[in-house]
Formats: C-alpha cells, structure tokens, sequence
C-alpha cells in the first residue's frame, strides 16, 4: 500500500510503532513485541520510586509519547497484594517492592518474572522498640514479640539480627502482620517490637517516639533483599517492547529523583502529606539514591542468586529458585 494510501489511523499507529522503536533503540522496520496499548501498573501509598513517578507526571506522559496508555491500580499496602494483582491480570506490572515475597509468589506457583531491580541507598529498614520498653539491643528481644511481614523483608531482616546476635529464632517470638495492621499494634503495646522499611518505620519512630534495636545500613554486612519490578511471563513474552518501555521509564525516573533529593522528597511526602516534615527533613539528611539494575546484569542477578540461598537456607523461603529462570527476556 502506498503511503497516499493510508488511512489516518493506519499512519499514526505506524508512526506511533516507528517511534517506539527508535526509542527502544531497534532498527527500521525491525518488528515490536506488543498486544496492547495500555499498561497497568500498581502504586502504594508507602512512597518509593513508583509513587514518585506517578505523581511526578512524567513517567506516564513519557509512555504517551510512545502509544501506551497508563492505568494506575491502587493503593496497595506492600508488594505482595500487588503481586497477587499481577498474577490474577488485573495489573502488569508490581509496584517496585522487596524480592522476598516476589520469590514466595512464584515458589507458590504464580506465573512472573522479574523485569528490572532497584537498590536504594543508604538502605533503611529497621528493628524500632518504643522508648522506655527496656529493649535496647537485639539481645533484648529474646521473649519478646515482634511484626514482621511473612517471607518479606521485615521477616529477612529479623532472621539477620538473630543470627548476627547469636540468638535461636525460636526465642523469639515472630508476629506475622502486614504493614496496616503492624504500626497500631506497635503503638498498643500487642508487640513489643516492628522490623519495617520506610517509610512506615520512620513514621512510627517518630509518632510512637520509638528507637533502632537493628538498623540495615549500620548493622547489617550484606544486603539479601531487593526492589523489584515483576509481570506475569505471558505478558513478558507478548510485550517485550513494553517492558523495555516500563524498564526505561523508571530508570529516567532513577536518574530524576538521585539527581533531585529535595523535590523527589517532597513529592514522596504528598499533599496532603503522608506523613509530617520532621519525616520528610530526616530524609532529606540521607540523600538517598535511586539506583536500576536490567535483568541482563549477571554481576547483580548473581548476587540475587546468593541472598535467595541465604533465604531458602534460613527457611524464609520454602525451596531454592534459580533466578536465570525468572528473568524476562527483553
């Protein structure tokens, strides 16, 4: 057919594909890997780098730009909800969460794979006791009670402290709770302790007037868990284009917010404000980065490999995955 030919709508999709391939870095005419126009992606109210793109703006005009139209889904809580969005299709993509749980999804048998990660430094998740409940070290919380979200990272973290510290994990006792229910829990005194990211422990150290028993970036040698990205394996092989797009349009975001702490701050605390300034400023002093690693990074999924035996052989993680087998081939 000759371009006098065309019909309108046949040339904007033609040229919508052309610049979606220029922009993936394919060559003319090389052929697209999609089924749809539209990407749905789930948030949580909890900020982190997904918030931030979607309240930023950019990100969604930027996959405009490119024939894709973006559905927000949400809020989630934590990643594992989000998880279950995406393997029941009503979302395509988690929110950017902790590995822990995306590797107990799959164990479990739902169908996803791993499409980028994310390390933020300095890490921050913590062990916080409130103040004046006589736990004042890790040694503290033999006896004692403490939330923690199941094979997640606040159950990891837990895991971590006890055997730094010598002390068996049955002589403590594990609270499995979810974020929303964790922090009042906390604050009535039902656990004597809460192991959490931020900025839910940030938030709580400071309204429950609370302190670290265990801090990650302080206290703990390694990192053994990660955030990451994840659609179901079908979507994968379908929309490769997609992810590529999804993939980039959070590294733009990375690279955005390391290079812009005080705004991508205060765009995590929201207006209305999620959580008050004292929060917000004690962020502001980490000046935290945003740091994107592809699936195609061996030096990384390596070390992904290593923190999931750590996990299987704690018994955070009910059986050993191989994590080559997990990656979406984009």
């Amino acid at each position: 057919m000759s371009f006098l030919n065309l019909s309108r709508r046949s040339f904007l999709a033609a040229s919508t594909a052309a610049s979606g391939a220029l922009a993936l870095g394919l060559a003319p005419g090389e052929a697209l890997s999609r089924n749809t126009d539209k990407v749905r992606l789930t948030f949580g109210p909890s900020g982190g780098l997904t918030l931030i793109a979607k309240e930023r703006g950019v990100f969604a005009q930027s996959l405009r730009d490119q024939g894709l139209q973006v559905e927000w889904v949400g809020p989630f809580p934590n990643h594992a909800p989000t998880l279950q969005a995406v393997t029941g299709n009503s979302a395509d993509f988690s929110f950017g969460g902790s590995t822990t749980p995306a590797f107990a999804a799959i164990i479990a048998g739902s169908p996803l794979v791993f499409t980028q990660f994310l390390i933020y430094r300095p890490r921050t998740t913590a062990i916080i006791a409130k103040d004046g409940s006589g736990i004042e070290s890790v040694k503290d919380l033999v006896g004692k009670s403490v939330a923690v979200n199941r094979s997640g990272l606040g159950e990891f973290l837990l895991v971590a402290a006890l055997e730094k510290n010598g002390i068996e994990r049955s002589q403590v006792n594990f609270v499995y709770l979810n974020p929303p229910d964790a922090a009042p829990a906390l604050a009535s005194g039902k656990v004597d302790a809460w192991s959490m990211w931020s900025p839910g422990v940030d938030i709580a150290r400071h309204e429950y007037k609370a302190h670290d028993v265990f801090f990650e970036e302080r206290d703990l040698d390694f990192q053994i868990d990660f955030t990451t990205w994840l659609t179901r394996r079908q979507f994968a092989a379908e929309n490769a284009d997609i992810v590529r797009i999804v993939n980039a349009g959070f590294k733009a975001e990375a690279d955005w917010a390391s290079a812009n702490p005080d705004d991508a701050e205060k765009i995590a605390q929201g207006s209305p404000p999620r959580y008050g300034d004292a929060v917000r400023e004690r962020f502001l002093t980490l000046k935290r980065r945003y740091e994107i690693y592809p699936v195609t990074d061996e030096g990384f999924v390596s070390r992904l490999q290593e923190a999931a035996d750590w996990l299987v052989q704690r018994k955070v993680l009910p059986e050993k995955v191989t994590v080559t087998e997990l990656l979406a081939q984009v």
